[in-house]
């Protein structure tokens, strides 16, 4: 009898791989735009940046990528190129430094829980027990692609409500975020567009890792059925 026959299903192991795949998901959808610089820099022209602000492509460029060094390692000091900026300004880059860095925790340490659960319950003789007849990858996928699709939906009507919604929830109690283009030029080669276009960017790489954990589901069925 092979090992594979010989394992004991396991309900706990099918519901905890489907919670860790689905944090990965999530926590991934958010890390590739954060370390895709290239996907702002495409920006630059296609919203016109360098006319709206009066910048050069090198200015705009060059203060964007001294902004998410900063956002990306505790180490490095605040700047934004040529752009002034002020405290207020700093405080809420702090905070989302704060933010970014926890995603990219939470992505590496999720990873490595999933790959933990994996060894385990090959270790243990386990495998994972259908939930309702699916996969817990099924219900990965199903289970965030309908949570994020709503909330798409839903900013989709009033993206502005949706954004001051958003920095409510994230910086309680606090303003900062909202910036005078006189003292934290940062903001004016950051538009509103520029917000939109990444959170289309997080959802597109969220729905497609949805669907492809969904189809692997579907497909797998099906071949174990013929």
């Amino acid at each position: 009898m092979s090992s594979a026959k010989s394992a004991k299903p396991s309900r706990l192991l099918s519901v905890l791989l489907a919670i860790t795949a689905a944090v990965v998901l999530f926590s991934g959808s958010i890390a590739v735009p954060l370390l895709c610089r290239p996907f702002y820099y495409f920006q630059i022209d296609a919203l016109h940046l360098p006319e709206r602000t009066g910048l050069t492509q090198e200015e705009i460029r060059t203060a964007f990528d001294e902004m998410m060094d900063y956002c990306m390692r505790e180490t490095e000091e605040f700047s934004t190129g040529s752009l002034a900026w002020s405290e207020s300004g700093k405080s809420h880059f702090t905070d989302v430094r704060g933010l970014f860095l926890l995603d990219l925790q939470v992505f590496m340490e999720s990873v490595l829980l999933l790959i933990i659960l994996l060894l385990l319950g090959r270790v243990t003789q386990r495998k994972c027990a259908p939930l309702l007849g699916r996969s817990p990858g099924f219900w990965a996928g199903a289970g965030l692609g309908a949570v994020f699709l709503v909330i798409a939906g839903l900013a989709a009507l009033d993206f502005d409500r949706a954004f001051t919604i958003f920095h409510t929830i994230f910086f309680p109690g606090k303003d900062n975020w909202l910036f005078d283009p006189r003292t934290d030029q940062i903001i004016n080669i950051l538009p509103q567009e520029v917000f939109r276009n990444y959170a289309l960017f997080i959802l597109g790489i969220l729905v497609a890792g949805c669907a492809v954990l969904i189809l692997w589901d579907v497909l797998g069925k099906k071949h174990r059925q013929t």
